[in-house]
């Protein structure tokens, strides 16, 4: 008998951009991009941290190139899109918090993490679809969102509200690009151990609480985000698309 194939995990040939590249998540789903054979374009605010991070890539055999880039500037980034040759892959992983206690919250700070996390996020998933349509290209469109947009958080009233958009505007497009064979889903993690988590580690009873939640019994590592992105990227995932890979180690299980 013939027996069916696995379909490829392999990037090659592809290109893809990575936004909010420049530490943590977003640096991690660079990396897993170009192992897997894709051109990486990483993109950020902070071009210094995006110059060490290509060096590094193409050390290690890659093909990448850096664009400095603020999502939260629809117009330059909606300029910087149409300037670029089509991307077949983007991670969006720009992200920002400001936690505290909804009752503090101003509009200010309120803005600014809107602004980032559900308008740059949209806008630039936009941006890239349409310059995939008008070639008449397929693509495959990754938000990373959050645990949080399935269950709510202390002191983050504000950012589970963006992650609960971000799901469901992903969900939206999706059908609406789906025949266009353009596919959109998000993958949202736990905590995971970064430079912009290592405050709430350093809190004993947040610290606490996250290792009675996640059921795995261990905090979250970048690695762990590398293998969903990388599927979600390729055509090992072709009939996957309005969905959500949670990589939460059980922690919305009950």
């Amino acid at each position: 008998m013939t027996l069916p194939q696995t379909p490829s995990f392999s990037l090659s040939g592809k290109r893809a951009l990575v936004a909010g590249a420049s530490s943590g998540i977003g640096l991690a789903c660079a990396a897993a991009l170009s192992q897997a054979g894709a051109h990486v374009t990483v993109a950020a605010r902070r071009v210094d941290k995006l110059s060490e991070l290509v060096d590094d890539l193409k050390a290690n055999g890659a093909s990448a190139e850096a664009l400095a880039l603020d999502v939260s500037d629809t117009e330059a980034t909606q300029a910087a899109i149409d300037q670029a040759e089509p991307f077949d892959v983007l991670v969006n992983s720009a992200g920002l918090a400001h936690h505290g206690p909804a009752l503090d919250t101003i509009p200010h700070k309120f803005d600014e993490v809107v602004a980032i996390n559900l308008k740059g996020a949209f806008f630039l998933t936009r941006a890239v679809a349409a310059k995939l349509m008008d070639a008449g290209k397929s693509g495959s469109l990754i938000n990373i969102s959050s645990q949080m947009a399935y269950v709510g958080g202390i002191e983050r009233s504000v950012y589970c509200a963006t992650k609960h958009a971000v799901e469901g505007f992903t969900k939206a497009v999706a059908i609406e690009w789906g025949p266009k064979g353009i596919r959109v889903n998000t993958i949202c993690p736990t905590f995971i151990k970064t430079a912009l988590t290592a405050s709430t580690f350093a809190n004993p009873e947040r610290k606490a609480w996250i290792e009675e939640k996640i059921k795995l019994g261990r905090i979250g590592e970048v690695e762990d985000i590398m293998g969903p992105v990388t599927f979600l990227a390729s055509d090992a995932s072709a009939l996957i698309t309005g969905t959500a890979i949670l990589v939460d180690g059980g922690w919305t299980a009950d």
